[in-house]
């Protein structure tokens, strides 16, 4: 079961996103604000995953009470809001300026890999009514700048930069899914297929599935694991663009 972006009050939700400067800590407590409470309860689903993270486990986290916690943020909800903003302001660019709208798409897709791999509880995450924070908003704007003015419709930018995340989340989710099986069961694939696939080889008839067969394992041997997620991304990715370049050729 996923999180959700957008499963808080809207209007909390909003007063924490686009909050000024802090004034301060309260008098007669700790040093807390808005920022500390985002920025633990970042550091914890960072090191520890979306499962542990609580209300209760960030006020631990700084050595308060939980109660303290909900003068600055109204709970859970409106935290995880505010946690996958924050760490969204690192994707903003910019571009280097002799570089073409296909480079600029490449470095669109790295940006967003790079951010799943620092932050691997974002695959865990679902915003199906987007996010409305600043750093978010940031950038969207600068992966639009991408293909701006190549000869899209405005529709079509926003499906060019919807599918490239959508590519990007995949190949993201299955790479670390299998890191974290990995690191779960301590077998790497090539050790647990070392086992397995003998065993599926006295029961799977070699004519059965031959083109599966074939495939799978010159796949197999060459990407040493049942897959490749990043070799998949790069695959996938100069096919959307051959795509996109089709596309513009077109007209």
């Amino acid at each position: 079961m996923p999180e959700f972006v957008g499963a808080s009050d809207p209007a909390r939700s909003m007063a924490l996103l686009w909050r000024g400067a802090e004034q301060g800590k309260r008098k007669g407590g700790k040093d807390i604000s808005v920022d500390k409470v985002l920025a633990a309860g970042i550091e914890i689903a960072d090191a520890h995953g979306l499962g542990l993270l609580s209300m209760r486990k960030v006020a631990e986290h700084l050595g308060v009470g939980t109660m303290s916690l909900y003068t600055y943020v109204p709970g859970k909800a409106e935290l995880l809001d505010v946690m996958v903003d924050a760490v969204h302001a690192d994707c903003t660019g910019p571009y280097p300026e002799d570089a073409g709208w296909r480079d600029r798409l490449r470095q669109v897709a790295e940006e967003n890999w790079a951010l799943y791999q620092r932050h691997p509880w974002l695959r865990h995450v679902a915003s199906p009514r987007g996010g409305l924070g600043p750093n978010v908003i940031a950038k969207y704007e600068h992966e639009l700048r991408a293909v701006d003015g190549i000869g899209l419709s405005d529709m079509e930018m926003d499906l060019v930069i919807g599918q490239i995340g959508w590519h990007v989340h995949s190949a993201a989710r299955e790479h670390l899914d299998a890191a974290e099986l990995e690191a779960h069961s301590g077998v790497s694939d090539m050790e647990w297929w070392s086992t397995a696939g003998p065993l599926l080889s006295r029961v799977l008839p070699a004519d059965r599935f031959p083109v599966a067969t074939r495939v799978g394992t010159a796949a197999g041997e060459e990407n040493q694991a049942a897959s490749n997620p990043k070799r998949l991304l790069a695959f996938g990715l100069e096919r959307i663009l051959d795509g996109i370049e089709a596309l513009l050729a077109d007209r």
